[in-house]
């Protein structure tokens, strides 16, 4: 199963067409379909709300033990973005430190995006889990679907939310940034902090976030 997201929506929906290559955002469908086993998954978008964002009873990438994560090592890169021997993104951390654009970017866009919940580095909070954590278990498929589509868990005790963030422009468009440097962080690949070193920004990301946003 080869997985590669290369966002490009102008709206912000995500319409997921993630068969082998591409993940397509269309105008005219608010649905994200997922080959997964290779089986399409069609899962109905819900409005994102604000409210729910606001981290009130949120909840998001729970560990299950089916759930297998997979990133591993950098067996291919593209201009810059690096994939493992499954075609699924992944981090690239040389000797001295210094990270991949991607991976540098996921570190910005999960502190302006998902720190607030999943406290700083993955590291948890009161309100939501540990993603350096959930990533070391789930797959990249599951990730894409929670993230888009968003999870409710409901018991005796509580009900807690994840929104959807399917149609939040900054992070559908930084979906995989944000993978690859929690997997980074759940690997023990990277410590806390800002990465002190990173490579440069290729041009393809250049592009894909401009046709994004």
């Amino acid at each position: 199963m080869v997985w590669r997201s290369q966002v490009g929506c102008q709206t912000g929906l995500l319409s997921a067409h993630m068969t082998f290559r591409n993940v397509r955002c269309h105008e005219q469908d608010r649905a994200q379909r997922v080959k997964i086993s290779g089986r399409k998954l069609l899962i109905r978008m819900r409005p994102f709300s604000k409210a729910l964002a606001s981290c009130t009873l949120c909840l998001t990438l729970i560990s299950v033990s089916a759930m297998t994560g997979s990133a591993g090592p950098a067996v291919t890169n593209e201009d810059g973005k690096y994939f493992n021997e499954d075609g699924e993104p992944t981090y690239n951390i040389k000797d001295d430190g210094t990270v991949d654009w991607y991976t540098y970017s996921g570190f910005r866009r999960y502190h302006s995006e998902c720190h607030v919940c999943h406290g700083p580095d993955g590291e948890g909070s009161t309100y939501a889990p540990a993603l350096k954590d959930s990533l070391k278990t789930m797959s990249y498929g599951k990730y894409l679907e929670i993230v888009a589509t968003g999870i409710k868990q409901v018991n005796a005790a509580q009900t807690l939310v994840m929104p959807a963030f399917g149609d939040n422009k900054n992070v559908i468009c930084f979906i995989d940034d944000i993978y690859v440097y929690l997997k980074a962080r759940a690997d023990g690949a990277l410590p806390r902090g800002r990465p002190k070193k990173r490579a440069d920004k290729p041009e393809t990301a250049k592009q894909n976030e401009d046709s994004c946003l």
